[in-house]
């Protein structure tokens, strides 16, 4: 059975991007034990990243690179702020370990958005956070094989994700 819309894929990879010096580094690691399981075509992976799997079967390999423009975009400057230290404040302090360099914190643009904000610096009375994506302004590099790849049920569908193993239980 082939990778396209509405298949559910199993599938094992490593991640590498390239470092300062051009040489690649790894990532992460997905394993056999512990695949990526995704509904393929649902939005739930880079774009780029399904269109390199269309097609496929399973024990296909693959071995492909995304530009940082297919990507996650590149780095983007403006989104490094600086923030008052006080906005991190919870019942008039600051928690514990929470302002720690290289930490990520959950918060909330002026708008109601979700972001992700990794701490890049703190000062007395302000913290510097990093609010690109982790892999922005990266080549990312995917190796790996395809373990499985299945029909995808109308709850799937219908839900736009994997129900049962490796996926969503509810």
């Amino acid at each position: 059975m082939q990778i396209q819309a509405n298949k559910v894929v199993s599938l094992t990879y490593e991640l590498r991007v390239d470092d300062e010096n051009g040489e690649q580094t790894l990532v992460e690691k997905v394993e056999r034990d512990h695949p990526l399981v995704f509904l393929y075509g649902a939005g739930s992976m880079l774009e780029e990243f399904e269109r390199h799997l269309n097609g496929l079967k399973e024990g296909d390999a693959f071995d492909f690179s995304i530009d940082p423009e297919k990507g996650y975009g590149e780095f983007d400057e403006e989104a490094v702020v600086d923030l008052p230290k006080d906005i991190f404040k919870i019942n008039g302090k600051v928690e514990d370990g929470m302002l720690e360099v290289g930490n990520v914190i959950p918060m909330t643009d002026q708008n109601g958005h979700r972001l992700q904000g990794r701490v890049v610096e703190v000062q007395d009375d302000l913290v510097t956070m990093d609010f690109n994506h982790p892999l922005a302004g990266m080549q990312m590099h995917f190796k790996g094989e395809i373990t499985n790849v299945r029909s995808a049920t109308l709850e799937e569908i219908s839900h736009g994700h994997v129900h049962g193993e490796g996926g969503v239980h509810h």
